[in-house]
């Protein structure tokens, strides 16, 4: 299945080279929307293209963010700066699911303390965490603040069963090949099948509906794909946001 996004970066909605984000040379985009976040959320909406994300990349966003989640009430979740303190704001506010990654992250580890405080507040059923990754010495490491720090978790079945037991779903952005549309990490696609006990939203690198096929066969009904630069609505030419739209529709009929 396919999943939408709305990438927020200095309240516009953008695509972003991820491996670019904080980096010495400078942020890179694919695209800077002239429309307002809301306009895809209506868009989502009125296609039924529920459980996409909203990621809020840093300060300035949080005003394009609250307007989309009107705009969809419960159809998307929402990112960055997620902590236990506003976590059920934006529950409020709109959200069906918040994502949560640097918060439950400290000093390159993971804070058990802090993830079962925030599953407590509001939910395992309504969290969702963040394993965006990159590869490093032949395993996949989950990278936080802004995907720039390399933590010391590993994607492995161990790690993602002892996550599972406090969160309702995973979303994993392959960082080194995001907004790339050079096509998925297939490698990564296929150690979440196998390792991952609840539902993964993958994302990063997808340029051709043959990817969304490839994932939702390999994934076995268990793994979505989130597909940002190569869609048409997002300035790109690898996909046509109707034959997503139409790809869905097919599995649900």
């Amino acid at each position: 299945m396919f999943r939408p996004c709305i990438d927020l970066h200095e309240g516009k909605v953008k695509q972003i080279v991820g491996g670019t984000l904080g980096s010495e040379s400078g942020l890179r985009a694919n695209f800077v929307s002239e429309r307002p976040a809301a306009w895809y959320a209506e868009l989502y909406k009125r296609d039924e293209l529920a459980g996409g994300h909203i990621i809020m990349l840093g300060p300035g966003n949080e005003s394009q963010a609250r307007s989309a989640l009107q705009a969809y009430r419960k159809g998307m979740h929402i990112g960055g700066g997620i902590t236990a303190e506003n976590a059920k704001a934006w529950l409020d506010e709109g959200a069906s699911h918040v994502i949560v990654t640097s918060w439950v992250f400290r000093e390159g580890a993971i804070d058990f303390q802090r993830l079962n405080q925030l599953a407590q507040a509001i939910g395992k059923s309504r969290l969702v965490l963040d394993l965006s990754c990159r590869r490093k010495e032949g395993d996949y490491f989950v990278v936080t603040d802004r995907w720039t720090r390399f933590s010391d978790f590993t994607i492995s079945r161990e790690n993602l069963e002892r996550l599972a037991a406090m969160c309702a779903e995973f979303l994993v952005h392959a960082v080194d090949v995001e907004g790339l549309c050079k096509g998925i990490d297939t490698e990564l696609v296929k150690l979440l099948s196998e390792a991952s006990p609840i539902h993964v939203t993958y994302a990063g690198g997808a340029s051709s509906i043959r990817d969304l096929e490839e994932v939702t066969r390999t994934g076995m009904g268990k793994i979505d794909l989130t597909i940002g630069s190569a869609l048409d609505i997002f300035g790109g030419t690898g996909v046509r946001y109707a034959d997503v739209v139409a790809f869905n529709r097919g599995i649900r009929q």
